[in-house]
């Protein structure tokens, strides 16, 4: 609990410092919407993880890499939201660019590999967690969501239009200029980032590894074409996100291609190792493998935690 208290104040200690050494100065309230909720998930997941260790047999082994996955995620979307890093990319093509391949290569994937619903699920009271559980299993507004996420097809089609409709001059620009529209833009690739991760990993399953790989090449052909576009343009296509670029010894234009080769080169790498991973766990046929569902969240999804060495104290275990 002390380290995600210690997070937090991090990152509001790096927000005063760009201030105080003269970068942009945005709304307060602007970062309370993603500060906020920030917080909030943290504590909660902290609280039902303590839970889940204390009614296992297992103690903190279980769930620990899941754990350490939601962890690293966290720090990586607060660094790519609320550090000093949002504030230069209102500057800087190349640092925009870098926030949202953070968004949508790095701290998806890990949320979604750390499988978060159990804990926050635990850290609700006791008599909540079966209801709510079957509230969001049975909810029609989620239901577009839920299918998304077990389509290979249809969640790669889905993430593929958000990178390409948001990066459209107008909506693009559009973003840059007004924060609600901008916090919109970075909803939409982290969001859809989970359901493309989610339906790679787990939408069906090992059977289904070896599209994974498919969709996992197609989606590193046509972001990376969408960086070639932008390393290679003549000229700057979003006016005013080069406007800053001068006041850091470049052009705009420069600044432009930076940002397609970010998007074309080390993103396309990360989608590259995960199909090697995806290739790995088909191939190996382990059943140690880290899309391995457990009996742990099919327990967690009533309410109870049950462990994969039986334990269970659930019963004994009061919020």
């Amino acid at each position: 609990m002390r380290i995600v208290f210690a997070a937090l104040f991090t990152i509001m200690a790096a927000n005063a410092q760009a201030h105080e050494a003269g970068a942009e100065a945005g709304d307060p309230w602007n970062y309370l919407f993603v500060v906020l909720p920030l917080a909030l998930t943290a504590l909660a997941y902290a609280i039902g993880m303590q839970r889940l260790w204390s009614a296992s047999a297992r103690g903190p082994t279980i769930h620990l890499q899941r754990a350490v996955c939601f962890a690293a995620g966290w720090v990586f979307l607060a660094a790519a939201l609320v550090s000093p890093l949002d504030r230069l990319a209102t500057q800087l093509f190349t640092a925009h660019m870098i926030e949202h391949e953070i968004l949508m290569v790095i701290a998806a994937p890990l949320f979604v590999l750390s499988k978060p619903l159990a804990p926050l699920l635990w850290s609700l009271p006791q008599k909540l967690r079966a209801p709510v559980g079957r509230a969001l299993v049975r909810s029609v507004v989620l239901l577009p969501v839920r299918k998304a996420a077990t389509n290979q097809l249809v969640a790669t089609s889905l993430h593929g239009a958000a990178l390409w409709l948001w990066h459209a001059p107008r909506l693009y620009d559009a973003a840059l200029a007004e924060t609600p529209v901008h916090w919109l833009q970075h909803l939409s690739f982290f969001c859809t980032a989970l359901i493309f991760w989610w339906a790679l990993l787990f939408g069906r399953g090992r059977q289904d590894y070896g599209i994974a790989i498919f969709y996992l090449f197609a989606t590193t052909l046509h972001s990376g074409f969408l960086g070639i576009l932008l390393s290679f343009a003549r000229e700057p296509l979003y006016r005013s996100q080069g406007a800053g670029a001068a006041s850091w010894g470049v052009s705009a234009l420069e600044d432009q291609q930076l940002a397609g080769l970010i998007m074309w080169v080390p993103a396309g790498m990360i989608y590259v190792a995960a199909a090697l991973a995806f290739a790995a766990a088909w191939i190996g046929g382990s059943n140690n493998s880290f899309a391995g569902e457990s009996n742990d969240d099919d327990g967690a999804r009533g309410g109870q935690a049950a462990v994969p060495d039986g334990g269970l104290r659930n019963g004994s275990h009061r919020s």
